[in-house]
């Protein structure tokens, strides 16, 4: 009588051989991935997801040399063993893989797979990287082909964003800084930050009361351009104290936690003014003021109500361009003071505004005055102002780049 074990045999052969079975697919060696994650910086001439491995050769020369020692590659174990067997003698060699309709010789570098512990096993990886380490595997052709496509999608898209490759050049910064930018105290741009409201989790609501902000302030007449909006995260922390155990003194240990919040805020980026324009104010022996008196607006800027005819300010230039502001519906506002800014920085979550407090900036001019000191200021400019022509004013054409020779 047959055993069980052959019955069960006989049945599964002829139960495969009524489902007609089909041959396993053959496989091919291909790079199913690679160890580097920096994909920007793979080329050509690197071991690439989808190359099919073709063969390897040890010897250098021509190309009818290398093409005619080229050992041809039938499964990943094999080549793993020959890739063993070639570390010990050479740095590199050459393998051959096909991409598409097309083969490739690549000179790479033997390493030892670190990804098998028990059983050493070997890979390759690309000449001059040391991180771009292929991952090899038994593959079908269509899994080979798809790995390919992928990999041709992505340098595609990589090409159409990155455009050329990059290289490092020299830049004269001092130099430049010198020409483009003589008056570095005044920073092209500024920001002013807004905190969201206690209670408030939605940032369209901070967002709304930045806009208002800045449409209140264009309107009231300050020059403003605006640039950006952005959103920012803020983290807070408060310390609270909590009774703790008593003591062996019959005190109590007092035990300091913090409770750390993280805000999202809002900031504003802006042009003060078209430009900032640079002015001197030089008193003369027997002045006891500048000449000048200044009020700030409720959005927090400083600017200038009034100007004493005769004045250190007036020989500056600022009746000129206060009269100018009159009639062109603007406020003649000031962006900093001896270099300093005096324009608002933050806007708090209790809704006050941080701003300069103006009667800092009268005990400066006064103080300046005392000892006869020039005193420099910048003033928002608004389109097609015209320019005060004293010997005082630093003309703002001195600020910009020079015109190229026709």
């Amino acid at each position: 009588m047959p055993s069980q074990v052959s019955i069960e045999n006989h049945c599964c052969f002829f139960r495969k051989k009524e489902m007609g079975c089909a041959p396993a697919a053959p496989t091919l060696v291909c790079v199913k991935r690679v160890k580097q994650n920096e994909a920007e910086e793979w080329d050509e001439t690197m071991p690439l997801p989808g190359d099919i491995i073709e063969g390897f050769a040890e010897k250098d020369g021509d190309d009818d040399d290398v093409d005619a020692s080229f050992v041809a590659v039938k499964g990943r174990s094999e080549l793993s063993s020959q890739l063993g067997k070639m570390v010990q003698k050479v740095e590199t060699i050459w393998v051959k893989v096909r991409r598409g309709d097309r083969t490739h010789k690549l000179r790479v570098r033997v390493v030892a797979d670190k990804s098998y512990i028990l059983q050493k096993k070997y890979t390759i990886r690309a000449a001059r990287d040391d991180r771009h380490i292929a991952v090899l595997g038994d593959l079908t052709l269509e899994k080979c082909t798809t790995l390919q496509d992928a990999e041709m999608s992505r340098r595609i898209v990589n090409v159409a964003f990155r455009g050329f490759n990059r290289k490092e050049v020299k830049y004269d910064w001092k130099r430049k800084v010198d020409t483009y930018l003589p008056d570095q105290t005044s920073t092209v741009v500024a920001s002013i930050l807004f905190m969201p409201f206690q209670g408030e989790y939605y940032i369209e609501a901070t967002i709304s009361r930045c806009m208002a902000w800045f449409s209140a302030a264009v309107s009231s007449g300050v020059p403003l351009v605006f640039v950006n909006i952005q959103t920012e995260q803020i983290v807070t922390s408060e310390k609270t104290n909590q009774n703790g155990k008593e003591t062996s003194r019959g005190g109590k240990q007092q035990n300091t936690s913090t409770s750390v919040e993280l805000l999202q805020g809002i900031r504003l980026w802006l042009l003060p003014g078209v430009e900032q324009v640079l002015l001197e104010m030089i008193p003369e022996a027997g002045e006891t003021r500048f000449g000048l008196d200044i009020k700030r607006t409720d959005e927090g800027f400083i600017c200038v109500g009034e100007v004493t005819k005769g004045s250190a300010a007036d020989r500056a230039g600022l009746q000129q361009l206060l009269d100018e502001a009159n009639l062109t519906k603007h406020l003649l506002v000031i962006s900093r003071l001896e270099g300093k800014s005096v324009m608002p920085s933050t806007v708090g979550s209790a809704g006050f505004i941080h701003c300069c407090d103006h009667d800092e900036i009268k005990d400066a001019l006064a103080s300046a005055i005392e000892g006869l000191d020039i005193i420099q200021l910048h003033i928002m400019a608004w389109p097609n102002q015209t320019r005060p022509e004293t010997p005082q004013a630093i003309a703002p054409e001195t600020l910009r780049p020079p015109k190229p020779p026709l």
